[in-house]
């Protein structure tokens, strides 16, 4: 098929595909008779990043219903925090159970 020519003046663009906003994971702390408080406390300051009073309210939130959310990420991010978060709590004797489940499941 042979080619047109563009005529003077003429703007020759193409489309772009907009991508797909990466989805959204949230890191699930489960609670546990074993892993401390305070433990729990400063993961949540030193992995999640969290300020003092949010760690504590997360864990008080975690230790009265079961579950809390440690934090909302892109699912690289959220796994990346939860495997550290875990090897941190089996390096000190802790069985921390944390998950990633997309945000809006």
């Amino acid at each position: 098929m042979a080619r047109q020519p563009k005529e003077a003046g003429q703007v020759l663009t193409r489309q772009r595909a907009k991508g797909k906003e990466p989805g959204l994971w949230k890191v699930l702390l489960h609670n546990d008779d074993y892993t401390t408080q305070e433990f729990v406390v400063w993961l949540l300051k030193t992995v999640f990043r969290k300020a003092e009073p949010e760690a504590t309210a997360i864990m008080l939130a975690v230790h009265k219903a079961g579950v809390g959310v440690a934090g909302i990420y892109t699912k690289d991010v959220a796994e990346t925090r939860a495997e550290r978060a875990r090897q941190l709590a089996e390096r000190e004797g802790f069985p921390l159970l944390l998950t990633v489940e997309a945000e809006d499941a």
